[in-house]
């Protein structure tokens, strides 16, 4: 729905300008930049800061470039002032521009966030809805306090629907995404171990996480959630819709086939969809191919699309891609990992059919406390199957005790793996994103 004219986050952030007259400015330059080296002509540049770089001190630079305009946050850069505003702040300036393009709009607006399977659940969304209506969805994983106003300026007036995905390591950033984006539909994929140093404990992300609920519960919204989480349906009470998907007692059901290494879906509640043979790894995948079907069908996408849609998807990005080099099947899953999605992913590896199984598993981050507790849990559950090798890499694994293989870095990985010349083998690579684990097949 339109959103009341009349809602303001809480800033005060206009000097030389209000927020209004940038919206106008906006309407006939809606394309917005934060970095020059990847500016147009005709973009509206928001000199943001950082920690290593000041933007004001592009501002300039960028107008020459063909900027449209500029808005920056310091007099002393303000040196055309029929090309630039001058704000006490350009982040929450971009953050309220997005809030007034939100305003616009009277579409359905559905947020994603979860600790694991956020990213792979949003591109499946959008996929299927992108099927057979005009879809705007979050860029990669551009789902912090930049990325989620830079996606909502991205959405076009004739959208027929948003998808925003919003991460969050600290309480209050979904609630305060949620004021910025409005959303109307909501999905919490699951909630486990990750960015403890910021959430303190398993419960501070469950209730980071439920600040989305806490949004769609007071503000009229609805919910896809699967029913397979006893949490998740226990923190949606109260929310006037709850749509419910998983393999069985649930509004959408569907049943995970493991033939193979890659996920097969058969959806039984619903005909004209049937088996889906996706292209992801894993049932771990499972309840996020269950969200996609459940979000194609509430919002009338064809059963054949939604089928063809999660069938054709392939995962990028190093999200659960499977490659084939030579008689060797890799399964790469290097772009995060945390201690749920590490036991997915091992559990689901140690259930495929194969004579030589290999992994390497570079160490997990932003676990404060718990990292060495962490690491030595995911040692002892390796400990119960048995593997042709495994290669900890990195991290607090250097803290566990265990009979594995240790090294350093990616680098030695790789080097390690070079001079193994394995055949016929699986192997699967995962590991945080700082450890660069994508690197040891380079």
């Amino acid at each position: 729905m339109v959103m009341p004219m009349d809602y303001q986050l809480n800033f005060n952030t206009f000097v030389s300008m209000n927020i209004d007259q940038l919206y106008d400015i906006y309407k006939q330059y809606p394309s917005i930049q934060t970095d020059t080296r990847q500016l147009k002509a005709g973009d509206i540049f928001f000199a943001l800061k950082g920690p290593n770089f000041n933007g004001n001190t592009y501002a300039a630079a960028a107008l020459e470039k063909g900027a449209a305009f500029a808005v920056i946050d310091e007099e002393a850069y303000f040196t055309q002032p029929e090309k630039m505003m001058l704000t006490s702040d350009v982040l929450e300036t971009l953050q309220q521009l997005a809030l007034r393009h939100r305003q616009s709009f009277d579409i359905p607006f559905l947020a994603i966030t979860g600790t694991n399977g956020k990213t792979t659940t949003k591109e499946l969304v959008s996929t299927v809805l992108s099927s057979a209506l005009k879809t705007t969805a979050t860029i990669g994983n551009l789902n912090n306090h930049i990325g989620v106003p830079l996606t909502i300026l991205r959405i076009p007036s004739d959208a027929a629907i948003a998808v925003i995905e919003m991460g969050a390591n600290h309480e209050h950033e979904i609630e305060s995404y949620c004021k910025i984006a409005r959303p109307t539909h909501g999905i919490i994929t699951n909630i486990g171990k990750a960015h403890l140093e910021g959430f303190g404990s398993e419960e501070g992300v469950r209730r980071a996480k439920g600040e989305l609920y806490d949004f769609l519960r007071q503000h009229n919204g609805t919910v896809f959630v699967c029913n397979e989480y006893p949490y998740l349906m226990e923190m949606s009470k109260g929310i006037p819709t709850v749509i419910t998907y998983g393999q069985k007692s649930a509004d959408y059901i569907g049943q995970p086939l493991a033939d193979s290494a890659l996920l097969s879906v058969k959806v039984t509640s619903h005909e004209g969809i049937g088996q889906i043979d996706s292209q992801l790894v894993g049932a771990y995948n499972f309840p996020n191919v269950m969200a996609a079907v459940a979000v194609g069908l509430h919002f009338g996408i064809p059963a054949e699309k939604i089928q063809s849609a999660i069938a054709t998807y392939t995962p990028s990005n190093n999200r659960s891609q499977v490659i084939k080099q030579g008689s060797n099947t890799i399964i790469m899953d290097a772009y995060n990992a945390n201690p749920s999605s590490m036991k997915a992913a091992i559990e689901n590896f140690a259930g495929i059919t194969a004579e030589k199984k290999v992994l390497l598993l570079g160490g997990m981050m932003e676990l404060g406390p718990d990292s060495v507790k962490e690491h030595q849990a995911l040692v002892d559950l390796l400990q119960r199957t048995h593997w042709h090798a495994v290669v900890l890499v990195g991290g607090d694994f250097i803290k566990t005790n265990h009979p594995y293989i240790f090294l350093e870095n990616a680098a030695a990985a790789a080097s390690w793996l070079q001079q193994q010349q394995f055949t016929d083998t699986y192997l699967l690579i995962k590991g945080s994103r700082s450890m660069g684990m994508e690197k040891v097949i380079l």
